[in-house]
């Protein structure tokens, strides 16, 4: 598979498509399952409040895998994702009120380099408040 996106065709400030994806309990267990990560907090309400949490929270690699996902949903191969790093800065925190919690991320071109490479920086929110600091996706456009 080939990345539907040329680099020919990006600009630095070239904005990806906004996604908004919900977070809810049972993504939590979904993903516990997967990754082998059963820690209380992600789990125990009345466990995640006594450790000072506002209430249960998301996976850290959870929300960093809905923002790693807005860039290969736009490049339509993900192999075309040469390097992704982020950091945690704030959890996003679950409900378990019927909705849970809605992520918004969104990205932007930020640098053209040699060898078709593109530096993408990303933006995750959650209730307005930034929760991925640094987070940047290289990737190499045909």
């Amino acid at each position: 598979m080939t990345a539907k996106v040329r680099y020919a065709d990006v600009e630095v400030g070239t904005q990806l498509p906004t996604q908004t994806t919900t977070v809810q309990r049972g993504d939590l267990v979904r993903y516990a399952g997967a990754s082998g990560d059963f820690n209380i907090i992600h789990w125990n309400e009345r466990f995640a409040v006594e450790v000072g949490l506002a209430n249960v929270i998301a996976h850290g690699m959870l929300t960093m895998a809905h923002a790693g996902r807005l860039v290969t949903d736009w490049l339509g191969d993900p192999g075309a994702l040469v390097d992704y790093g982020v950091r945690m800065t704030r959890p996003v925190v679950v409900p378990d009120d019927g909705v849970g919690a809605e992520l918004v991320v969104s990205g932007v071109v930020t640098e053209k380099r040699e060898d078709r490479l593109v530096l993408i920086e990303i933006s995750a929110l959650c209730e307005g408040q930034t929760v991925l600091g640094r987070a940047q996706a290289l990737v190499r456009l045909s």
